[in-house]
C-alpha cells in the first residue's frame, strides 16, 4: 500500500510539472566561475516576462558539474545573507531543502515551479522531490537570481531577457 501511494504521489508531481510546460521562456543564463562552468539556468512565465510576486513560473537550473546537496543549501543561505534577506522561517526552509535536494551530477536539472497559490515545488530531472508551501519562500528563493540586489547582476539580466 505504501509503495502504491508513493507511486501515485510521484506521478501526480510529474503530471503537475507537465501541466506548466506551456509557460514561455523569459531568458536564460550561464554561470561560470573563473574557468569552471557551474550551471545553465532558464526562467519561464505565463507571458514570457517577469514581475516580482508573479506566478505561475518555473526556474530550471541545469548543473554542469557534480555538486553535493549540502553545498547547494549552503550557497542558498550565503546568497540570502549577501542580499540581507531574512525571514523567521529561513532556517526551516534550509532544513527542508537539505532533505529534498539530492547531490547533483553533471547535467542534472533542479526545477522550481512556483504555482498560482505561491507554493513552491521542486523537481530533479522532471521527478517531484518535495515542496515548500510557505508563500513567502518562493519569492525569497527566486530573489537569489532575480532581485536587483543579486550578487550576480549579469545572470539576472540574462534571465530577465535584458541582454
Amino acid at each position: 500500500m505504501r509503495i502504491l501511494l508513493t507511486l501515485l504521489l510521484l506521478s501526480l508531481g510529474a503530471t503537475a510539472l507537465a501541466q506548466t510546460t506551456e509557460l514561455q521562456k523569459v531568458g536564460e543564463a550561464h554561470l561560470k566561475v573563473l574557468f569552471w562552468p557551474i550551471y545553465d539556468s532558464r526562467l519561464f512565465t505565463a507571458d514570457g516576462s517577469y514581475q516580482p510576486g508573479q506566478s505561475p513560473l518555473r526556474l530550471e537550473i541545469q548543473y554542469l558539474r557534480n555538486i553535493e546537496s549540502k553545498d547547494l543549501v549552503e550557497r542558498t543561505a550565503a546568497e540570502w545573507q549577501a542580499q540581507q534577506l531574512s525571514h523567521p522561517k529561513q532556517q526551516q526552509w534550509l532544513d527542508t531543502l537539505s532533505q529534498i535536494w539530492p547531490d547533483v551530477a553533471e547535467n542534472d536539472v533542479i526545477t522550481l515551479e512556483l504555482r498560482e497559490n505561491q507554493h513552491s515545488h521542486f523537481y530533479v530531472n522532471n521527478t517531484w522531490v518535495g515542496s515548500i508551501e510557505d508563500p513567502a519562500f518562493g519569492q525569497q528563493f527566486l530573489d537569489i537570481w532575480l532581485s536587483p540586489q543579486t550578487t550576480r547582476p549579469a545572470i539576472r539580466q540574462q534571465l530577465l531577457g535584458q541582454s
